[in-house]
């Protein structure tokens, strides 16, 4: 392909993760922007608490998606072993396994997801004034869950081979569509939260149609995609299962310290009013951009170091890592740096009311302040992956990531000097640095005892070379 990056090359390796990371990372951002742009959209056309709404439900999205969207990542590992070792059979086995599996299990998301959202919805404490709209996002958001599952897996499977452009394209246009579709059923058709969910249910089927029509038409130098040969492989299965699964049990297990935080908010917010609820909805998609440039970066390090651990290439893994890092730092100097400045005006866009405004600037100089130990720590936690590690960095993470946030919540939190959202943000940075210095130890003392058989590193490169 044309738009593939030979992962495994030493030479211009600095160029050829900007060309990885950029299309990845203006994809991240401009799902954040469709998805600010439902707040917004709610914000002047809405009802006075939709916005408050749908910014209750992203810590419930995320936890009930993530645990098996973390698959993906599975199946981006397994690819990238094949693209660095130029291992098309299984490549290919791979690649209609992986559309099986996300289409199964965006099935099975999608229903629970939908039933139980009310029930959800009651524990976290949600606050009455906005629980029926937020429950009426979550039944349509759902819907749409089974297609964002096989764009996503699919999407996984092309950066896999080098090509994030076109899941960039593809994202832009289900994005673009979204937006004037937000502005139609809101505006015009009046359906405040149903309208937004309508518009981004059904542009998550355009996006999923997309990328399996280009899979499925478009020759590929590493793997095509026919329906007739569609097949589930269970040893391919297994592999993108133990692979994945530990990534999406760490990002359910992060989704539920912060459903913790939320149901906190929650509780804060029977004393402060829903606008403290539309305040820290407000902060967590402005410090969405920061945290996805950076990741976007990071997940250089498991499609980078996958690709080199394919190809027995020591020396490079420890490159990519060290320029991953450069590049998450950099992305959290330029992107921090517009979102610290121009917090209040941008803020602005989302919440309506000054109190609002000033409790979302409470957390957001605390978390975006420190946000590269954010950084930092998925930067070694996919360096653990990259190497065969997936289920170390899921137990590190729990602990000292999620573990470390519930016993704040529980511990400290409920202290009466310490009852308000400042502390309740100082937990991330705190539980970031410690759960990063873990990572950083036990990646070097695992990296120091990867060895590769000699005659195997040859045969890896040799048969690289002739592709």
């Amino acid at each position: 392909m044309t738009k593939s990056i030979d992962m495994t090359a030493n030479k211009g390796m600095v160029k050829n993760l900007i060309r990885f990371v950029s299309p990845l990372m203006l994809s991240g951002i401009l799902q954040l922007l469709f998805t600010a742009s439902d707040l917004i959209v709610c914000r002047y056309f809405g009802s006075e608490h939709s916005v408050g709404a749908i910014s209750s439900t992203n810590a419930l999205i995320n936890l009930i998606v993530n645990l098996f969207l973390g698959l993906s990542i599975g199946s981006n590992i397994l690819m990238a072993r094949c693209y660095g070792n130029n291992d098309k059979e299984k490549g290919q086995r791979v690649v209609y396994t992986s559309v099986i599996l996300s289409a199964i299990m965006g099935l099975v998301v999608g229903v629970f997801g939908a039933t139980c959202s009310k029930f959800f919805l009651q524990l976290m404490g949600t606050n009455k004034e906005i629980i029926d709209l937020s429950t009426q996002y979550l039944e349509i958001y759902f819907i749409g869950v089974p297609f964002s599952m096989i764009y996503n897996f699919c999407a996984a499977l092309l950066r896999a081979v080098g090509d994030t452009q076109r899941p960039f394209y593809f994202l832009t246009a289900s994005g673009i569509f979204n937006v004037c579709l937000n502005l139609l059923l809101v505006i015009v058709a009046d359906m405040d939260v149903a309208g937004v969910a309508t518009a981004t249910a059904a542009s998550q089927v355009l996006a999923a149609a997309v990328v399996v029509i280009y899979m499925r038409f478009k020759k590929n130098s590493f793997f095509e995609f026919r329906f007739k040969k569609l097949h589930f492989y269970g040893k391919e299965a297994w592999e993108i299962t133990r692979l994945g699964l530990p990534a999406g049990l760490q990002s359910a297990l992060f989704s539920i310290s912060n459903v913790m935080i939320q149901t906190s908010v929650n509780d804060l917010s029977t004393t402060l009013g829903a606008a403290s609820v539309d305040g820290n909805g407000a902060s967590a998609s402005l410090e969405g951009f920061v945290y996805t440039a950076m990741n976007s970066c990071a997940q250089g390090v498991v499609t980078f170091g996958s690709a080199n651990y394919g190809a027995k290439n020591k020396a490079n893994i420890r490159r990519v890592i060290l320029r991953c890092l450069m590049l998450v730092m950099l992305s959290w100097i330029v992107t921090g740096s517009i979102v610290l400045i121009f917090a209040r005006p941008l803020l602005g866009f989302y919440v309506p009311s000054e109190e609002g405004i000033e409790f979302a600037l409470q957390r957001i100089y605390i978390t975006v302040g420190t946000y590269f130990l954010c950084g930092i720590m998925d930067s070694f936690a996919f360096a653990l992956r990259a190497i065969g590690y997936s289920i170390l960095p899921t137990i590190i993470s729990t602990c000292g990531a999620c573990g470390f946030r519930l016993l704040w919540i529980f511990f400290i939190f409920p202290l009466e000097y310490f009852h308000n959202i400042t502390w309740l943000a100082i937990s991330y940075p705190i539980s970031w640095l410690l759960t990063a210095l873990v990572h950083f130890i036990c990646f070097a003392v695992l990296f120091k005892k990867l060895k590769f058989d000699e005659k195997e590193k040859n045969s890896a490169t040799a048969v690289a070379n002739a592709a």
